[in-house]
């Protein structure tokens, strides 16, 4: 019987994770492409490779061609081709040549909507702060407290390229510093922008501030480097891309922005992330806008720091992606407010434009990233610890909305400049936080683990209770159905290992009560599940068998426990609230539980 529940829990085990693995390999080679990327060894000559090009020209019917000056360097060629011959290339004989054979995905701006602004409005005499018109509509950056990060560190010094559509001077961009950067769609010097989403990231990064006109930026005194390797449409390869993250890093770039991105996982890439981190280079992508549990392409790659995006309210954007892949989440607009900035429109005429989705995050971050630097801190992982260590903590975050929570400019700026928050800013932290709460202790914060504890010890004493009265042992059957009852495996419900999907943690980690609402990782009960109803079908199915019955019993008396701890702790049921009424359903059907199980143990010969 151990074994045939062994068996059981490995294969619910099992599938879980081969579905969590079909959704990973679904995402990293989901990606449209048009182009097949070949990057040959650097070991075996040029006068090999192009014996290679030239049959691989002659055989498929194809123009291999570098993708751009820089791709030289990497011997890095692209040719037309689909799946299909990416699959034949991969098996032939020029693979042995090559590091790697793969696609060369196509990624997109990810903006998810727009809302213009009139440009006549005129400044608000009240505000405190730049005398920027716009700068009273500008309520993402007071969401992130930049004035007080302001009064410590502008960003001067420090350059942060924006691989983009390109950047456009426009007026409020004026004054703004400028390093040399590439265009990588078209292969000349200026990365001028034909599309505006560049321009408008820009702007948010390092907008020209304090200077009686449009709207403030993050990190004003930084540099920007415009690299552009997104067409008038949006569109860009991960070829242009890699070698604009490697221009970048050789350039002295401090901070890479990326507001952009799909599906496809590419070595090229990664190679070139983990190239630019070495050299210290702060790296940050968006999230994306498909509302998904997973992060897209590059924010899902390891050293990128991963941005989800929230509104004006402070709840997740609708639009926003979520899950593995998300460290942090930082102002993205939605409908009732966008992220104002001024870009281009069509006519490349300059126009203030108020954009929401995470393509608007990710720049806050890249800029708060920006002010970190310039405060003193270097190290690319300390950075990335700062703005986690500093960002307002979400509670109750199942589905990992906001990564380590939402960004907060003036601690992230106060920590690093000063190795530690003041005690007033500390307090002031634990304020905003929840932490001095005294709820937050029992319901998510340090000893959130005590309410499962709880279920568990109770299911066995209910156990022990009951063996006083009836001539049961104990054995693995009952004791896997009162850990399976009561509290599931706990301790991995709340994890969260990078690129895999949350949902079989989330399950593994639910108690019988709690699998109706796992997937969807709320916290109110399902009230089919959190009562009595599927103890009743164990014991009914189960009672007649010598050792699964056992199982059936610890299971309803492990439900019990949850039922009632969660009764106590928190008594959520869907349709019933939290309140008195869902509190008596739970308890009603704890009793109901235990009940049942004197019922199914009613045959027993009972001690003397």
């Amino acid at each position: 019987m151990r074994r045939l529940i062994l068996l059981s829990l490995f294969v619910i085990g099992l599938t879980t994770a081969v579905f969590g693995f079909l959704n990973l390999q679904g995402l990293a080679a989901k990606g449209d492409f048009e182009t097949i990327l070949l990057d040959f060894r650097e070991d075996i000559g040029e006068t090999v490779i192009k014996k290679d090009l030239q049959a691989i020209a002659q055989q498929y019917n194809v123009t291999p061609q570098l993708d751009n000056k820089y791709s030289a360097a990497d011997n890095v060629y692209i040719i037309k081709g689909d799946r299909q011959r990416l699959q034949n290339l991969k098996k032939s004989p020029f693979a042995k040549a090559t590091e790697f054979i793969e696609p060369n995905y196509i990624y997109k701006t990810v903006p998810e909507g727009k809302a213009t602004a009139s440009a006549n409005e005129p400044v608000n005499p009240s505000l405190i702060g730049p005398n920027d018109q716009y700068y009273s509509k500008q309520w993402n950056l007071h969401k992130i407290g930049i004035e007080g990060a302001w009064n410590l560190t502008k960003g001067s010094g420090i350059k942060v390229a924006v691989i983009d559509t390109g950047i456009t001077q426009v007026r409020d961009l004026a004054e703004t510093k400028f390093v040399k950067g590439y265009d990588f769609v078209n292969d000349t010097e200026a990365a001028n922008d034909d599309n505006g989403h560049g321009t408008h990231v820009a702007g948010t990064v390092a907008q020209a501030t304090n200077n009686n006109y449009g709207v403030a930026g993050v990190a004003y005194e930084a540099s920007l480097m415009p690299l552009k390797v997104l067409n008038a449409y949006g569109s860009g390869t991960v070829a242009d891309i890699a070698e604009a993250i490697k221009f970048a890093a050789d350039k002295g770039a401090d901070v890479i922005n990326m507001s952009l991105g799909g599906g496809g996982e590419s070595q090229l890439m990664k190679e070139a992330i983990e190239y630019a981190h070495r050299k210290g280079v702060v790296i940050i992508a968006a999230a994306g806008n498909e509302s998904t549990n997973g992060a897209s392409y590059p924010a899902r790659y390891p050293h990128v720091i991963g941005v989800s995006a929230f509104g004006p309210d402070g709840e997740k954007a609708e639009y926003s992606n979520y899950g593995a892949g998300v460290d942090i989440s930082a102002p993205g607009g939605s409908e009732t407010g966008g992220i104002l900035q001024e870009t281009i429109d069509e006519n490349g005429e300059g126009v203030f434009l108020g954009l929401q989705g995470t393509s608007m995050a990710s720049p806050h971050v890249a800029g708060v990233a920006a002010l970190i630097k310039a405060a003193g801190v270097t190290d690319t992982d300390e950075i990335l610890k700062v703005l986690q260590q500093s960002a307002r903590v979400i509670q109750d975050d199942g589905l990992n909305y906001y990564g380590a929570g939402q960004l907060n400019a003036e601690a992230a700026v106060k920590l690093a400049t000063q190795g530690q928050i003041s005690f007033p800013d500390f307090f002031r932290w634990l304020r905003d936080n929840g932490y001095i709460n005294p709820g937050f202790w029992i319901d998510g914060g340090a000893i959130a683990l005590l309410p499962k504890i709880f279920m568990v010890v109770g299911s066995y004493l209910l156990a022990w209770f009951l063996r006083v009265y009836f001539p049961f042992t104990w054995s693995w059957s009952l004791s896997s159905g009162l850990i399976f009852g009561s509290s599931g495996l706990f301790f991995l419900k709340g994890i969260y290992i990078f690129d895999l999907p949350q949902w079989p943690f989330r399950v593994l980690g639910s108690s019988i009560p709690e699998l109706g609402n796992s997937i969807q990782g709320t916290g109110a009960l399902n009230p089919i599940f959190a009562s009595v109803l599927i103890p009743l079908t164990l014991i009914v199915l189960l009672l007649g068998h010598p050792n699964w019955k056992w199982f059936a019993i610890g299971s309803s008396l492990g439900i019990a426990a949850c039922l009632t701890v969660s009764a106590i702790y928190d008594p959520a049921v869907w349709g019933l609230g939290d309140g008195n009424l869902a509190r008596t359903f739970l308890i009603v059907n704890a009793l109901l539980c235990y009940g049942l199980v004197r019922l199914a143990l009613k045959d027993e010969k009972q001690t003397a």
